[in-house]
């Protein structure tokens, strides 16, 4: 049985809207969209959940700002690590 191709656009587009109900899922999906980095957003919302928010997108701000980065999600966890290294 195939299924219409109105209701599949239709779902697609519906997996396309955000679904952010806590502050620190909002967080997380905000810094995922500064470092380009969609793909790993769940990570960056539990670094949101069990972190400070501000300091994250601080972060990421501060890698969103750099040129000649190609990776900025494996930038922004390489300066994350060193930060709390520090602490």
């Amino acid at each position: 049985m195939e299924l219409d191709g109105a209701y599949m656009g239709g779902l697609k587009e519906r997996a396309k809207k955000t679904r952010a109900y806590t502050k620190y899922q909002l967080v997380g999906l905000e810094i995922a969209e500064m470092l380009s980095d969609e793909k790993h957003k769940a990570l960056y919302i539990k670094l949101a959940k069990d972190g400070n928010s501000q300091e994250l997108r601080r972060l990421a701000a501060e890698v969103r700002e750099r040129s000649g980065i190609d990776n900025k999600g494996a930038y922004f966890m390489k300066l994350w690590k060193m930060q709390r290294k520090d602490k």
